[in-house]
């Protein structure tokens, strides 16, 4: 019998066309979270590695049947998605069929106020994926006017980053995310009719920089590049464009369809393509987006890998 999910993702109906489950095949999940995802690859008789940082997502599959099959169907990883392939080559596993990455914050994180994701509720400035790295508050309490400016600059895109890390700096210690959110709306001037609330960038800037999310990411599509066997299909949900770009470049180079350089210097032969082209980007359709608005910034990119060997400067890097 099926386990139910509390959650079901976005683009769950893609996400399972990219991947095309088949019975018997091995099939890794990065991104756990609630357990949507699996539960619709175990029911389509694959095999799934599921990872994810916070314990709490991975307590939702306590008690799945899959768990307990001889062999398992559903084996578990507290790691992050960039050990993805460490973690499997311990198991013995060097190949899979499939890689599915829904990358950010997770609805059930979202909706937890004790867990500081959200401002819609007050809670600690926490913000951890993983309970055993530093807080948010940790973070904004020690370090320097500058690298809090930078880093609201660079990952939440706020160009009044400066002014924001000085109110910070001012402001310490910062216990709450509701004395986070009402310090960004007096130093960058909002108002309440203002359509979008500033907040929002600091606040996925800090949670970026604490969980490390774009390094993980990069980790993880280089982890994906050596694990995916020919014929495997790599499939990646993302909700910005930070994570977005990284995605798309990622595999337009591996599929060889980046330019061709400068026209002053000699073409460099290409190395074989890793990844075949990759699908046409998807997003939520309306009847999606009426039944879940968090669907609506999400883009879903997908590629099939090829028989060429892992490019050696993913490997290095």
């Amino acid at each position: 019998m099926s386990a139910p999910s509390p959650h079901i993702p976005v683009l769950l109906d893609e996400v399972v066309a990219a991947l095309r489950p088949a019975q018997g095949e091995l099939i890794v999940d990065g991104t756990f979270g609630a357990g949507g995802y699996t539960r619709a690859l175990l029911d389509a008789g694959a095999t799934v590695h599921a990872f994810d940082r916070d314990p709490t997502a991975l307590e939702n599959a306590q008690g799945w049947p899959e768990l307990a099959e001889t062999p398992p169907r559903l084996v578990l990883h507290r790691r992050a998605f960039a050990d993805m392939a460490a973690a499997l080559a311990e198991e013995g596993i060097a190949r899979v069929d499939g890689i599915v990455l829904d990358i950010g914050v997770s609805s059930m994180q979202l909706d937890q106020a004790d867990r500081g994701f959200s401002f819609a509720g007050d809670g600690p400035l926490d913000m951890r994926m993983d309970p055993d790295l530093p807080s948010a508050a940790d973070f904004l309490n020690t370090a320097d006017e500058a690298e809090i400016a930078d880093v609201i600059y660079q990952y939440g895109e706020e160009r009044q980053s400066r002014r924001i890390a000085r109110a910070i700096v001012a402001a310490r210690p910062l216990e709450t995310t509701g004395q986070l959110a009402r310090l960004v709306r007096k130093a960058t001037g909002h108002k309440p009719h203002d359509k979008k609330d500033p907040a929002t960038r600091t606040f996925q800037a800090i949670r970026i920089h604490v969980n490390g999310e774009l390094e993980q990411l990069r980790g993880a599509l280089a982890a994906a590049e050596r694990l995916l066997a020919p014929g495997g299909r790599l499939v990646v949900v993302s909700f910005h464009s930070l994570e977005d770009r990284i995605v798309k470049r990622f595999m337009r180079d591996a599929s060889g369809q980046a330019g061709g350089g400068s026209r002053h210097l000699p073409l460099a032969e290409a190395p074989p393509a890793t990844f075949d082209k990759p699908l046409r980007a998807v997003r939520a359709g309306e009847a999606e987006l009426a039944r879940n608005p968090r669907a609506r910034s999400a883009i879903l990119r997908a590629a099939t890998r090829t028989d060429a060997d892992p490019r050696e400067e993913l490997i290095d890097g």
